[in-house]
This record gives C-alpha cells, sequence and structure tokens, in this order.
C-alpha cells in the first residue's frame, strides 16, 4: 500500500503559485523553530521584520528574518507533525527563497545513557510517519543527508552531540513498548516527530535540510520520564548552535 503514495510520473494538480503567486527570493538560510520561548526570544533581542506569511483558515504563521554577521537570515515557528512542519517547509521555500533550513527542536530519548548531556544529530530516520511517502519511494528509513556537516560544525564549535538513527512518528501515544523496543533494535536512539518527512520534501524539491534535537523525555523501560521535556523544548542554546550552522553552511 505504501509503495503506491509516490507518483513522480504525473503533474500535480494543486500549483503552491494557486496560493502565493510568483517564487521569490529574498535570502537563502532559515531556521525552523518548535519553540514558542525561542521564537519570542529571537523577536525580542534582534531587530527583526516580517518578509512572509504561511496562510490557512485556521490561523497565519509569520515569517521573520534578522540579520546576522551581515548576512539575513529567515526564521518561523512551524508546527508539529511530518506532514504539517515539511509541508510549510516548502511553502516558506517558495515565499522567501531559502534553500538551505536548519531544523531544531526535542526529542523523546531512547538511550537514555547514550543521550544524556548530548545533543543528538540523526543520521537516519524511520518512516513511522505518512507524509514523506508522497515524496520518496516507499523503504523503512530516510537517510539524513545533512548529518555530516552538521557533526563537522559541532566538532569545531566543541558542542557535545551524538549521533544515529532516529524514528519519526505520527503519534506519540502509539508509542509502545513493542515498537520501542523494535526501534531500539535497529539502533534507534530517539523519537520525534518531523525529521522524515522534512528530509523528504527537501529531497523532493532540492532543498537542504540540517538537523539536530535535543532530548527531553525518556522512554525507558521502567516507565516515560518527562521531567527534562520543558527545558528541552525551549532550550535557547539551540539558537545560538543554530546561528553557528548557518554560518557554516
Amino acid at each position: 500500500m505504501l509503495k503506491d503514495f509516490y507518483d513522480d510520473k504525473t503533474e500535480a494538480i494543486v500549483d503552491i503559485s494557486n496560493f502565493y503567486g510568483e517564487k521569490r527570493h529574498i535570502l537563502d538560510k532559515c531556521l525552523i523553530l518548535f519553540s514558542k520561548e525561542i521564537h519570542e526570544y529571537i523577536l525580542r533581542e534582534y531587530d527583526c521584520e516580517q518578509i512572509g506569511n504561511l496562510g490557512a483558515c485556521n490561523g497565519d504563521i509569520p515569517i521573520y528574518a534578522f540579520e546576522h554577521k551581515g548576512e539575513k537570515i529567515a526564521f518561523y515557528l512551524t508546527m508539529i507533525g511530518s506532514a504539517l512542519a515539511s509541508g510549510l517547509c516548502y511553502e516558506v521555500h517558495w515565499q522567501t527563497g531559502a534553500t538551505k533550513f536548519i531544523m531544531f527542536g526535542s526529542c523523546g530519548s531512547l538511550d537514555a545513557e547514550k543521550t544524556k548531556g548530548k545533543y543528538i544529530i540523526p543520521t537516519e530516520s524511520y518512516r513511522g510517519e505518512g507524509a514523506s511517502f508522497y515524496y520518496a519511494p516507499a523503504s523503512d528509513y530516510i537517510e539524513i543527508k545533512g548529518a555530516d556537516k552538521v557533526e563537522e560544525i559541532f566538532n569545531e564549535i566543541k558542542a557535545p552531540y551524538v549521533k544515529g538513527r532516529v524514528w519519526t512518528t505520527d503519534s506519540m501515544l502509539r508509542e509502545t513498548k513493542g515498537l520501542v523496543a523494535a526501534r531500539k533494535e535497529e539502533g534507534c536512539i530517539a523519537v520525534e516527530m518531523e525529521v522524515a518527512g522534512v528530509q523528504a520534501i527537501c529531497n523532493f524539491y532540492g532543498l537542504s535540510v540540517y538537523d539536530f534535537l535535543e532530548a527531553g523525555d525518556v522512554l525507558a523501560d521502567s516507565g516515560y520520564e518527562v521531567e527534562g521535556l520543558h527545558s528541552a523544548n525551549h532550550d535557547v542554546g539551540k539558537f545560538h548552535i543554530a546561528l553557528e550552522i548557518a554560518e557554516r553552511i
């Protein structure tokens, strides 16, 4: 069934230009944010201008830009989940011209010993969601192409990290003991909700995504540990690392 989702032989009926007009090119790099607190921090600490708008019947998402070391960088507060995050990524590309996206958020650790005190650089993601299957042929995992570059930058700035497979899920409430065990057996060290879809859509349209994560909650044999989730969600340190990546890509 999933193999039938991907069709690169016929044209799409719906075109993004129907909603946003002609493609624009304002800048090259964009930060994908998940934290409202980090979003507010940037608006407060930088001189920001609105350069676009993601419109929907349930509300709009503004696209902002600020200048960092002489370069204009966009940012926006994305929606959570593979389908929404991947679609918005392409809409932002269309409105701004950005081709290089730096995405950073939180995740659940599947191996607390490996991830404690370290950022996570995904190398592959298990496609436990739906959006990626419309943008890439069916497979269990999708390669995260920017992983080696992110690792190189982390080494340059001496940020602690671990690399490994992650699991992109569409439903955190169905992260069962059996599924967690299966993903861990395959080498997954974390679970999150966007990476596979965003990577697939970037591959399809010739864009680049550079992703890193911070583990907050832990899915352990002893139960679910949620104490570190708020800190991982809203750690402003991730934003400053994202700026270091933006400078070097």
